[in-house]
């Protein structure tokens, strides 16, 4: 089998440093034997014979807008097999009026009490899935992710809220584990999310570098497992016009 092909495409928000996490991203795919390229624009899902063609598509762009077209280029490459795997608002808080790339993906960012700086701890959990094992809870003082999230996720990690230390109108609800971690199918595609990484510093932890490795070595994996049967046909919402 040849060289697995990964795209990472970064953009966006600048406050999540999206050039500085698409080189880290680069630097723990190339030594898996990935030939990576790195795109700074949402031009590079216009080609949907090439992205079909590709292991892994690695979005990193915040609060953007994306054309249909586009956002259905790569929701047909992940439904034909290809792998998509990202993490914050990279992936989760892309396109926030794109609903189909949030169906594909698996939830939508909403907000993070505190803002960055909160202390929290990351729970990983015991699952149907090996991806995390080995790894340990470990505390993060970045942004504590509260999502809106697929109940179809297998999740494989999560945090607790409310946070004693940061009250907010959600305190008074139940406590939550929010989901940290999922993986989810899309056709016969597979995906891989985890809300850390507000900055280069949180995906250079090493627990968050090796949950990274991983979830892009799983998610790139499904397209030699992919069957037209899996991927059958999805058109998109009618009326998601941007």
């Amino acid at each position: 089998m040849g060289t697995k092909k990964a795209l990472i495409v970064w953009g966006g928000w600048l406050g999540h440093q999206p050039e500085e996490v698409a080189g880290l991203y680069k630097g723990i795919l190339e030594p898996e034997g990935f030939e990576v390229e790195v795109s700074d624009t949402l031009d590079a899902f216009a080609d949907p014979e090439k992205l079909k063609a590709l292991d892994l598509i690695v979005p990193n762009w915040t609060m953007g807008q994306i054309e249909g077209k586009l956002a259905g280029n790569v929701l047909a490459a992940v439904q034909s097999g290809v792998g998509i795997a990202g993490t914050h608002g990279g992936m989760c808080d892309a396109f926030r009026t794109n609903v189909d790339w949030q169906f594909m993906t698996g939830g939508q960012w909403v907000a993070h009490p505190g803002n960055d700086g909160v202390e929290y701890t990351v729970n990983v959990k015991y699952s149907s899935s090996p991806l995390l094992e080995g790894i340990e809870d470990f505390e993060v003082k970045s942004e504590q992710y509260y999502m809106h999230v697929d109940p179809a996720v297998e999740v494989l990690a999560t945090t607790r809220f409310p946070n004693p230390n940061v009250p907010g109108p959600h305190s008074p609800n139940k406590a939550v584990d929010m989901p940290v971690v999922w993986t989810k199918r899309w056709g016969a595609g597979r995906v891989f999310y985890c809300t850390l990484g507000h900055q280069a510093n949180i995906i250079a932890m090493p627990q968050v570098t090796e949950m990274m490795r991983r979830g892009f070595l799983w998610a790139a994996e499904g397209k030699a497992k992919a069957t037209a049967a899996a991927a059958g046909s999805y058109t998109g919402m009618q009326d998601n016009i941007l």
